[in-house]
């Protein structure tokens, strides 16, 4: 019975348990990515740029120093170049 459930010393049941869960997980990814796909359409049927919502979003993830930084640099290359 054990050497069943342990096949070239690998336990079968723990890993089964493990690839179940990833599954179950990537199922639920799928769904929240639908979801957010939606929210998009309706910010976009409302007048809202998408893709500047996206940059919102990656800002908002960032650290206010980290995002200082690069709000610097921008400006000084846009200086630089004129813009």
């Amino acid at each position: 019975m054990e050497r069943e459930a342990e096949a070239g010393g690998i336990a079968a049941d723990r890993l089964r348990s493990i690839i179940e869960r990833i599954e179950r997980l990537e199922e639920e990814k799928e769904a929240l990515s639908s979801d957010i796909k939606d929210i998009m359409s309706e910010a976009k049927s409302a007048g809202f740029d998408v893709k500047v919502i996206r940059q919102v979003l990656r800002i908002r993830k960032q650290e206010p120093a980290e995002v200082e930084e690069q709000e610097a640099l921008l400006d000084l290359y846009r200086r630089a170049l004129g813009m």
